[in-house]
């Protein structure tokens, strides 16, 4: 079969290139290549070490990052300035994790708003893309000291479920971390290219991919035909993982010490000491019948208290059995969302560290009534086969096809003058995305759509390409109306944006060619002038939503304080109107921190009354009724 050509404009690569591929984990993350020789993936590591870097940021006093083996040291001793997990946060808003925020040791900023959450270290503000480019960065490196070779560009994988918002951030954090991300990829594809599944252009299978790592779960059911892999259907859970077999342990053994959870709230350190133990519990009940501490020393209450921990496999596998069934619940219905049965499934994939608990491969094969596919390292898969699509993009393997794709990313102007990514670049077209937008001021009878091309995130530094304006929206409060803008790029890389507000149905689009004119020594310069300025960019990105969060702060505060003043005593207006001020002040500066923190102080001040005016208003609405019990 013919490999469509695609030059390095377009996203296909010079042979001599090296491209890695990066399985970026919620718990480990790690890089892999192609062996120039032997042609087979194998994960990068130093001699005598781990292929494995835990995705772990520790931030001394000074706010230096250090990551991996050297920051996970730092879990019991500073768990406030010792960020894990932060892929858990990826694209999310506060509200989408406020139910599990205990998880975290770490402070995440409720600022009760549906924007992007922050996590905070001393006076030092960091979104999950900053956080997440430190681990990037950390294996950029690595993989230049061992291949002795400079490595900007990357293939990395996301999990089947990740929306658009949590792929574009995880495009950005390569960008920060000075990669050219070319493409992303479903974990379970990957893992599947990793078992040489697709490789092959007669091939035609159904494949089930469960994957369990140490945060989350999910299985995938994936059909292949000719080398194109379709995701059916995908199911899981993003808080089921090793982690909770872990505390199912250290439950275990608090019950049998007559404590409870709660009880370790207030001493971090002992939570993460006990949860390194209940890790090596688990690890080792997967070879071994019985696992045996004697004597580890805890302090807790200012007493020394010493405690004998001790684990059979039969309880650990009686702790865990729940969650095991969790996930097989999770496999029924991927297959009912497929329209599949058991007997359909061609290959089971097992993907995650979490895999080699006994149990739980037993639990699946008993499922699928067959034997688990796992003579791949469950650790390694996921970054193996990222590695074998990295080689598929720089043209080595010759009978792949290369699909065309977009040459740079396609986006819209939103408030600020941001740039927000709807198409990235190297997109296989043809190509459909939506996203919904609103307005920011009361009775907006009009919105302004500006479509640009480029990689920076003010869209000052991108190319314009088509603007509109979408008339006749209804005068409706700030936040009320939904406009959807959809973006379909057809087979011949013609752009169409359509705005429709879902309320009304009133509808424009228009069609705009979005590669007209560029050279391709153009398009390179732009992708260049992106990772260059990157830093740069994601601060100044990071200040004007800031500086955006916190005017609109001001202005929602100021109408309530309006409306609510008979509920709020001269102390609280007074405090309220010097925090207001101090904000108004801070977004005269070029300090995000600054903005952030003062932000926080106005919503500390404010809270309480507007829960106070929220009761009132549910008392008052109660009053008269009746309410069926």
């Amino acid at each position: 079969m013919a490999k469509i050509g695609i030059n390095i404009a377009t996203g296909s690569l010079q042979q001599a290139e090296m491209i890695v591929g990066i399985d970026l984990g919620t718990t480990n993350s790690l890089v892999a290549i192609i062996h120039p020789e032997t042609k087979m993936p194998i994960a990068l590591k130093e001699h005598g070490t781990s292929s494995l870097v835990p995705s772990i940021v520790h931030f001394d006093e000074y706010g230096n990052a250090s990551v991996g083996e050297v920051a996970k040291q730092y879990l019991e001793s500073e768990p406030q300035n010792t960020i894990f997990s932060a892929k858990r946060l990826m694209g999310k808003s506060y509200n989408d994790v406020k139910n599990n925020a205990n998880f975290f040791t770490y402070k995440v900023i409720d600022d009760n708003t549906d924007s992007l959450v922050k996590v905070q270290v001393g006076n030092q503000f960091y979104s999950p893309i900053e956080l997440s480019s430190f681990i990037l960065k950390e294996l950029k490196q690595r993989a230049e000291h061992i291949l002795k070779t400079p490595v900007t560009k990357a293939v990395i994988t996301v999990p089947a479920y990740f929306n658009d918002a949590q792929r574009q951030a995880t495009r950005d954090a390569g960008k920060l971390a000075g990669l050219d991300v070319l493409r992303i990829v479903n974990e379970p594809t990957a893992a599947s290219l990793a078992y040489g599944l697709g490789l092959r252009m007669d091939e035609e299978k159904t494949i089930a991919v469960y994957d369990l790592g140490g945060g989350t779960f999910d299985v995938s059911i994936l059909r292949i035909t000719n080398g194109i892999f379709e995701v059916l259907s995908t199911n899981g859970d993003t808080y089921l993982g090793g982690d909770d077999f872990d505390r199912l342990i250290i439950q275990h053994w608090l019950k049998e010490k007559g404590m409870t959870e709660e009880g370790l709230h207030s001493n971090k350190q002992l939570a993460q000491t006990l949860r390194l133990i209940a890790e090596e519990a688990k690890k080792q009940l997967s070879t071994q019948e019985v696992f045996e501490m004697n004597n580890p020393l805890f302090a807790t209450d200012n007493s020394q208290q010493t405690y004998d921990l001790r684990l059979t496999t039969y309880d650990f596998n009686a702790l865990i059995q729940p969650l095991v069934d969790k996930t097989i619940t999770s496999c029924v219905n991927a297959l009912k969302d497929a329209a599949l049965t058991t007997a359909d499934i061609d290959t089971i994939v097992m993907v995650g560290g979490s895999t080699r608990v006994p149990a739980v491969k037993n639990a699946v094969s008993a499922f699928f009534g067959k034997p688990v596919n796992d003579t791949v390292n469950p650790d390694e898969v996921v970054a193996l086969g990222a590695a074998v699509q990295a080689d598929i993009l720089a043209g080595n393997n010759k009978d792949f096809l290369l699909l065309d794709i977009t040459p740079l990313s396609l986006g819209l102007e939103t408030m600020g003058g941001l740039m927000d990514v709807l198409i990235p670049r190297n997109s296989k077209i043809p190509t459909k995305v939506g996203r919904q937008y609103t307005t920011y001021v009361d009775g907006q009878g009009s919105m302004r759509i500006s479509v640009f091309q480029g990689e920076r995130d003010l869209v000052k530094d991108n190319r314009k390409l088509a603007e509109f304006n979408l008339t006749n929206i209804p005068g409706m409060p700030a936040g009320l109306p939904k406009v959807e803008v959809n973006f379909l790029i057809n087979a011949d890389g013609i752009l169409v944006v359509t705005a429709k507000e879902l309320r009304s149905g009133v509808q424009q689009s228009i069609e705009v060619k979005p590669q007209y004119g560029l050279t391709d020594k153009q398009v390179e310069q732009m992708l260049m002038d992106s990772i260059t300025h990157a830093k740069d960019d994601i601060q100044i990105r990071a200040l004007v939503e800031a500086r955006t969060e916190g005017e609109q702060i001001l202005v929602v505060t100021e109408k309530f304080l309006t409306k609510n003043t008979t509920l709020i005593t001269k102390e609280e207006m007074l405090a309220t109107a010097q925090a207001m001020q101090a904000l108004q002040l801070a977004l005269t500066m070029e300090d995000k921190n600054l903005i952030h923190t003062k932000t926080e102080e106005l919503n500390e001040i404010t809270r309480p009354f507007a829960e106070r005016a929220m009761d009132e208003a549910i008392s008052s609405a109660m009053k008269g009724q009746n309410i069926l019990g």
